[in-house]
């Protein structure tokens, strides 16, 4: 079940809206520390149940997270367009 996805991808996936997921290969975000990408590996309702089976199949670097819907990530600083106030400053 390995497939790579951006974190706001799979809070806006309904195949993992409410699961908790396993996440391998992270990139991290330097600022929060947060995984913003990464290869879903597994996903369970049960945390205990998805732990138990990352630690049979040897997976024990995977960073798991819960999935919620109603998760926001916003773009860093640095992509963000320069508004029009900005632009009248320059």
């Amino acid at each position: 079940m390995t497939s790579r996805m951006t974190w706001p991808d799979l809070c806006k996936s309904e195949r993992y809206k409410g699961l908790w997921v396993a996440i391998d290969n992270c990139r991290y975000d330097q600022s929060t520390r947060q995984p913003v990408e990464g290869d879903v590996v597994d996903s369970d309702e049960e945390l205990s149940e998805l732990c138990a089976r990352m630690r049979e199949a040897g997976r024990s670097s995977c960073t798991i997270v819960f999935c919620e819907s109603a998760v926001y990530v916003s773009e860093p600083a640095s992509t963000r367009r320069p508004t029009a106030d900005r632009r009248a400053a320059s």
